[in-house]
């Protein structure tokens, strides 16, 4: 494995990883059982992030971590040249499968949201289209 600015990067003809926040989350969580972090502090989704969950958003089995008792919604928003700058949420497989078709690198954010409490966290970063 190399590890110039470009493997880096991404730039040097490899494969686009995934960037993943499972970590960051399980710390936030962890804080807010111990009392050191206020739900407050973690419960503060946008109110279009609530909006997507609740419209479009992708029904998931995980049990909230902070309030724990709905289930989470999963919002993928998606970044890149050609796109809106305030990203593109999508709601389909089919729009996904329209992204992932297109010439250009893309980045999907993949967002857990509570609609009852707020929460929600970056899941995680994945490489979408130039294909």
């Amino acid at each position: 494995m190399s590890f110039s600015v470009g493997a880096i990067r991404g730039t040097d003809g490899g494969a686009r990883g995934i960037v993943d926040h499972r970590l960051a989350r399980r710390m936030l969580i962890s804080e807010v059982k111990r009392g050191r972090l206020r739900e407050e502090a973690v419960c503060d989704a946008h109110p279009e992030l609530i909006r997507a969950a609740r419209n479009v958003g992708t029904q998931t089995s995980t049990v909230c971590p902070i309030c724990e008792e709905t289930e989470l919604k999963l919002v993928t928003y998606v970044f890149g040249h050609g796109l809106q700058a305030q990203g593109h949420c999508v709601s389909t497989a089919e729009q996904m499968r329209r992204i992932e078709a297109r010439s250009t690198e893309a980045s999907a954010y993949v967002v857990e949201a509570c609609v009852e409490c707020r929460w929600n966290h970056l899941l995680r970063i994945l490489p979408v289209g130039g294909t």
